[in-house]
């Protein structure tokens, strides 16, 4: 059995896990920042406790909790602004894209390349977000569209690329 290897196959698995699980991490940690810079480093700020609530279900550990809080509380931290996106994906399907940034226009110039080359196109403010309601969890669609398979399928593309773009929090969509 040449080349077969236990420790080969957990490590490429482990490989992929790690990758899955640092860009949860790297997204927890950037809004965990935000809330910070808000809250001014006081740990009792609701919106705080809630990103570290978030980040602890999430495994984060408390180091880089505390790490990141202490980092974006200081006077040198970047300044990061939750940024909302309104376009619409294949089959008009209306979509919200949840952001945080340090640069609107990088971020803008990188959302609108990724939906047009997927299929989708940017929107003015307000285009899209008639269709959703903000809740507790987001935005819920008010009024869901029916795709076809073709566009599901071109919808899944669109919405992995979106999520693996680092700045990109969240991506709402009235699909259903």
């Amino acid at each position: 059995m040449a080349g077969h290897s236990k420790w080969a196959k957990v490590k490429h698995q482990k490989a992929i896990n790690d990758v899955k699980k640092a860009k949860i991490f790297s997204k927890l940690l950037r809004y965990l920042a935000t809330e910070a810079k808000k809250a001014k480093g006081d740990r009792s700020a609701p919106g705080l406790r809630l990103a570290v609530e978030k980040a602890k279900k999430s495994n984060v550990p408390l180091d880089v909790i505390e790490r990141a809080i202490d980092k974006a509380s200081g006077d040198s931290a970047v300044e990061l602004e939750s940024v909302m996106y309104e376009a619409y994906g294949p089959g008009g399907v209306a979509m919200l894209i949840d952001t945080l940034t340090d640069s609107r226009n990088r971020t803008n110039q990188e959302l609108k390349h990724l939906l047009s080359k997927n299929g989708g196109n940017a929107a003015t403010p307000g285009a899209a977000s008639w269709a959703f309601i903000k809740t507790e969890e987001g935005y819920e669609a008010t009024t869901p569209v029916e795709l076809s398979d073709e566009d599901i399928a071109k919808l899944d593309a669109l919405v992995d690329a979106l999520e693996d773009y680092d700045d990109v929090q969240n991506v709402y969509t009235n699909a259903s």
